[in-house]
C-alpha cells in the first residue's frame, strides 16, 4: 500500500451520476454504480481500488437518484472518507467536476468514470504523469476491439493526437479507460452550470497543449450495456477474492 501523503496533491473524483439508460433494461431500480456485482454495490469495487492505492478520502459526483448512492455509502467506505457534490440537473462530466471544485482544494483531481474499471496500479499511473508536468493525462488501455468505445491516437512520447468517435475504426487498439489526471486549473476554466463534456468537448480542446496518455494493456470493464453487466461477476472475481 502506497503512503497517503504520496496523494496530498490529489483528490480522487468519481463520477457517478449518469442516467444509465441503456442499462435501465437490467438496473432499474437504482442508479448503475449500485448495480449489484458478488452482492455488493459495483461502486465498492472503484473504492477499494483506491484504498489498495493509500488513498484515504474520495469525493462522489452523483446525480440520477443520488439519494440511494448517499444512503449506501454514508460517509465513509472502510478506512475511505466519502464527500459529496449533487448535480440539480444533468451538466455532464465536465459540469459535474466544475460544479464539485469549491470542495476540491489540492491542485490534482484524479477523475473515475463510476460505470467502468480498469486494473491499473494507480500510482504507477500519477508518477508517470506527474514526470510530464501534464495539464491532464488519459489512461489508456489496448482492447481487441476499440468499436464500442471508439479509439485514441498517441506518439511514441505518450502525446494524444487525435480520438475517433465510436465504432469507426474497429479492431484492436487504445481506448479511453475513464480514468484521468486533471490540473485544477483545466475545470476551473469550465464555465459554471454549463452541461460540458470531458470526452467531446475538453479533451479534445487539450491535444496539442499537453494532453497525454499513460498506456497500458490493464483489463478493462465498463457496464454501460447489459452484455457488459452480464461480464462483471467473470471480470471482478479476483477482486472479490483478494478482499477476503
Amino acid at each position: 500500500m502506497e503512503a497517503k501523503n504520496t496523494w496530498a496533491p490529489v483528490t480522487p473524483v468519481i463520477l457517478a451520476g449518469g442516467l444509465g439508460t441503456r442499462l435501465r433494461s437490467a438496473v432499474a431500480d437504482r442508479p448503475k454504480v449500485l448495480a449489484e456485482i458478488h452482492g455488493q454495490p459495483f461502486l465498492s469495487f472503484l473504492l477499494d481500488q483506491l484504498l489498495s492505492a493509500g488513498i484515504g478520502h474520495a469525493l462522489l459526483c452523483t446525480g440520477y437518484l443520488a439519494e440511494q448512492v448517499q444512503a449506501v455509502f454514508g460517509a465513509s467506505y472502510k478506512d475511505l472518507r466519502l464527500s459529496y457534490s449533487r448535480e440539480p440537473a444533468l451538466l455532464g462530466t465536465g459540469g459535474a467536476l466544475r460544479l464539485a471544485l469549491p470542495s476540491i482544494k489540492s491542485e490534482w483531481l484524479l477523475v473515475m468514470n463510476g460505470d467502468s474499471y480498469c486494473d491499473v496500479s494507480l500510482a504507477e499511473f500519477w508518477s508517470w504523469h506527474a514526470g510530464r508536468a501534464a495539464p491532464a493525462t488519459l489512461l489508456l488501455t489496448r482492447v481487441p476491439d476499440t468499436g464500442r468505445f471508439g479509439r485514441v491516437h498517441v506518439d511514441l512520447n505518450g502525446r494524444i493526437l487525435s480520438f475517433d468517435e465510436k465504432s469507426r475504426e474497429p479492431g484492436p487498439g487504445l481506448i479511453n479507460a475513464g480514468i484521468y489526471f486533471l490540473r485544477r486549473a483545466v475545470v476551473e476554466a469550465l464555465p459554471p452550470g454549463s452541461t460540458i463534456s470531458l470526452e467531446r468537448n475538453v479533451f479534445p480542446s487539450l491535444i496539442g497543449n499537453g494532453l497525454y496518455g499513460f498506456c497500458t494493456s490493464a483489463p478493462f470493464l465498463d457496464i454501460g450495456i447489459p452484455e457488459a453487466l452480464a461480464q462483471a461477476e467473470a471480470f471482478l472475481e479476483h477482486r472479490v477474492q483478494s478482499k477476503h
